[in-house]
């Protein structure tokens, strides 16, 4: 099978590729920016170059002049600069910088590198792997994003990540509130004490532990890189699903550059909206010391109508926010970035509709909303020697989610619900590592990081709210990790690692409802004391290079979450740690963006231990248990193909199949308690399937580029993706059914690399679909709560860069 895989793909790959020839031209390129000389030779040869980063176009070249072919004069053109030629195929090129981003000093990196043709002795390099492990190499599923793709037809956060992965997930209670889940491995809905199944990092610095996503905007982003889970050895805790890293553009010493965006938005049944946000790069101290600076404000326009208190587009989101980093060269291969994030998130109401009333309306006696902020401060030190790097990465992050559900009930009147989450989490990690040379590589790490976490709860009436049962989570996490690889023959790798960790979990109720015995009392005593749990997670791949470019793996990887407090009903109780254990196979063909045709596919298998899941208690709030044990079966595949010079077309697909095989007692308790759903007439959570995981999604793009001029150049993006249906979670009210909804995006640009408009259409449809089937908890009807697709949007952008 492994053999008609590789013959078949290598029959693709022959019949797909197009038949270039390096035709050469007499050619009369101006002095200047390297802008104008591009322009001149497109003009002259028909080359198509695109750039990785707009502040490129503005370095100065010499003339040029001779026969001779598109490529040897770009070479020529960028000899000696701060700029690298990468060969697209055919007569289409891109530049990348030389050294991560404009650095014109060339002070020691760990970011990762951009794709680099392989007869230059360069390869796409997957820095999430901790030890530079080139994409040929890496034993496992990978999804790599280029940054200015993300931000093509104005800047969506997340939500451009998840258009562009068919196996990244989300919940869609709103910014800075959402979960995230990959690979089927989902848990529960709401903001809780579980920690997340998915690792999120912003370069090498932690971004959450058991809060939300923090949805930072992706303006200035270098590339995003997903593993698909677990990632247990390199990761740690909360790494079930896998990982996310975002990294940034850093701040290139020496250069003073800029960039600009902003755009304009109507929605259809809904408020206009509009986005701006600009980077600023200074030189602070020569070619020693650089700021780089980002700054945005978003506000998305509300389409939600509320007919009981006669309003309007009560859903509008404002977000705001920047980050900042100052780079210093220490000299003797030392560098030290000191950084700083902030994002704030407010939406002025909740953004479900009510399926019973129809279209995008819904009945409320109260506005339900939130508010959330995100800070991170972080310092990263680096050091780079002939074939070793060490990095140490300290940051203190501060979480707050403020939440407001409409918790009115015929019975006793109008109600509101308030949680307030606040996370402050201390995290630093450093390590050493080689990467793969000669038959060997290695990486030998060490983290400790200690999180609290404290949960408030109220319910009452506007203004005269009752405090109820709260709960606070902390947890000490000290781990040690190795990973090495070797080579024994050519094209074979073998790949062994194990993590330690030792956590010490504690925590306590906050306003509990009063002990009724001292029985009782000295049980809730025993439940909050403190603890401690140890774990050993081991990994093990192989991976073999059968034909030039197609690399086949098969892997083993661990996962864990630690366990915590929950609340229910009224009083704290404890829930137990959970562990996922995977193996996977698969194979991967060529590079996206490099490569005529690529190809990837992946089959895996999870065992997922003492599953953390939420559920509604008695009370009707949200809480947390173990649901018992489960599997999960998936298939994922993308393919990527460039039929025309300057046309990609690609198409991703993910299956997954999840059941709980052996429920928990509480798991039997909240089916048996399930009602007829009075808008379906179906019974709620009577299933066994894992919460939040659609059975199948797939996506289809398409991206054509073709210059039109000398400095002009158009460019046509879109996309299909397609969700599949999902149930919300387990027993009354989460069990609902949601997905199964196609969105759809396009994105046309016009201009020069340093300036340019864009007309951008989603949702093309306008259809409104069912993202996530809750609003809020305490709807005493069930089935009717859907959030609804942002109806069709138009966007007229504008973009710049110097």
């Amino acid at each position: 099978m492994t053999r008609l895989s590789a013959l078949a793909s290598i029959s693709l790959l022959v019949a797909a590729a197009p038949l270039y020839a390096a035709e050469t031209a007499a050619l009369d390129l101006p002095a200047g920016r390297l802008s104008d000389a591009v322009a001149t030779l497109a003009a002259q040869t028909g080359a198509s170059v695109s750039a990785a980063d707009g502040m490129i176009w503005s370095m100065r070249v010499a003339p040029l002049r001779g026969r001779m072919s598109a490529e040897e004069a770009l070479r020529r053109l960028l000899r000696g600069s701060r700029g690298r030629l990468v060969s697209l195929g055919g007569n289409s090129f891109r530049i990348v910088p030389a050294a991560p981003v404009l650095a014109r000093r060339a002070a020691p990196q760990v970011q990762p590198q951009p794709i680099e043709s392989e007869d230059e002795g360069q390869a796409i390099i997957v820095t999430a792997s901790k030890r530079d492990t080139r994409l040929r190499d890496f034993a496992g599923s990978v999804s790599l994003l280029d940054g200015t793709d993300l931000s093509f037809g104005g800047e969506q956060g997340m939500e451009s990540i998840l258009a562009r992965v068919a196996s990244l997930s989300s919940t869609h209670l709103g910014a800075g509130r959402n979960k995230l889940f990959i690979r089927g491995i989902a848990d529960s809905s709401f903001t809780g004490p579980t920690q997340a199944t998915v690792g999120q990092y912003l370069g090498d610095m932690r971004l959450t532990y058991n809060a939300p996503d923090p949805d930072l905007r992706l303006y200035d982003i270098q590339s995003v890189e997903i593993l698909e889970g677990p990632q247990g050895t390199l990761y740690g805790a909360g790494s079930l699903g896998g990982v996310i890293r975002i990294v940034r553009n850093a701040p290139a010493l020496g250069e003073t550059g800029g960039a600009l965006s902003a755009g304009l938005s109507a929605t259809q049944h809904g408020d206009p909206s509009g986005d701006i946000g600009g980077m600023i790069n200074l030189p602070v101290l020569g070619d020693r010391v650089a700021v780089r600076a980002v700054g945005y404000g978003i506000t998305e326009g509300g389409y939600i109508d509320d007919v009981w208190r006669r309003k309007q587009d009560v859903n509008r989101t404002r977000i705001a926010g920047g980050r900042a980093t100052l780079r210093v060269d220490a000299g003797d291969g030392w560098t030290v970035d000191l950084g700083g994030v902030y994002q704030d998130n407010h939406g002025r109401d909740s953004q479900y509709a009510d399926a019973a009333i129809g279209g995008l309306n819904r009945a409320s006696r109260l506005p339900g909303g939130f508010d959330a902020d995100y800070a991170l401060g972080e310092v990263v030190v680096t050091k780079r020697w002939d074939d070793i790097s060490f990095l140490s990465s300290t940051g203190l992050i501060r979480q707050h989610l403020d939440e407001r559900y409409d918790a009115t009930m015929a019975a006793i009147g109008e109600r509101q619900f308030r949680q307030r989450n606040t996370t402050h989490m201390f995290a630093t990690e450093n390590r050493l590592w080689r990467p793969t040379r000669d038959g060997y590589g290695w990486v030998l790490g060490g983290s400790y990081t200690r999180n609290r976490t404290d949960l408030e709860r109220s319910l009452g009436p506007v203004g005269m709210p009752v405090a109820v049962t709260g709960v606070s989570n902390r947890i000490r996490e000290l781990t040690l990790y190795g990973e090495a690889s070797v080579e024994p023959v050519r094209g074979l790798t073998l790949t062994g690692g194990a993590r330690y960790t030792r956590s010490k979990l504690g925590g306590g109720a906050d306003d509990p409802l009063p002990a009724f015995s001292a029985a009782i009392e000295a049980a809730r005593a025993a439940i909050i004391a403190s603890r401690t749990e140890k774990r050993l997670l081991p990994s093990a791949s192989v991976s073999a290079a059968l034909v030039p470019g197609l690399l086949v793996f098969a892997r083993y990887q661990q996962g864990f979450r630690p366990g915590g407090l929950a609340i229910e009903s009224g009083f704290v109780r404890r829930f137990r740690n959970d562990k996922v254990s995977t193996l996977e196979t698969g194979l991967r063909y060529g590079a996206r963006g490099r490569d005529p045709v690529d190809l990837s596919l992946s089959l895996s298998y999870t065992s997922w231990d003492n599953i953390q899941a939420d559920f509604i208690d008695g009370g009707g709030l949200p809480s947390t248990d173990n649901i018992g044990d489960g599997r999960i079966y998936s298939l994922s595949g993308a393919v990527g193909w460039r039929p025309l010079r300057g046309l990609t077309l690609d198409l991703a697909a993910t299956y997954n199949d999840s059941r709980v095989t052996d429920p928990s007692s509480a798991l039997l308790l909240a089916l048996a308690a399930a009602p007829v759903n009075s808008f379906t007439g179906a019974r709620t959570g009577g299933q066994s399937r894992i919460p939040n995981v659609a059975r199948f999604t797939t996506r289809l793009g398409l991206d054509y580029r073709v210059p039109l001029s000398e400095a002009l150049e158009f460019r046509i993006n879109g996309w299909a993706r397609y969700i599949g249906k999902s149930r919300l979670g387990i027993g009354p009210i989460l069990g609902d059914l949601q997905g199964d909804y196609l969105d759809t995006a396009v994105t046309a640009r016009i201009g020069r690399p340093d300036l340019g408009v864009s007309l951008s259409v989603t949702n093309l449809t306008d259809a409104i679909g069912n993202r996530f089937a809750l609003g809020t908890p305490f709807a005493t009807t069930g089935g009717g709560q859907i959030t609804p697709l942002r109806p069709r949007t138009i966007r007229i952008g504008v973009d710049t860069s110097f």
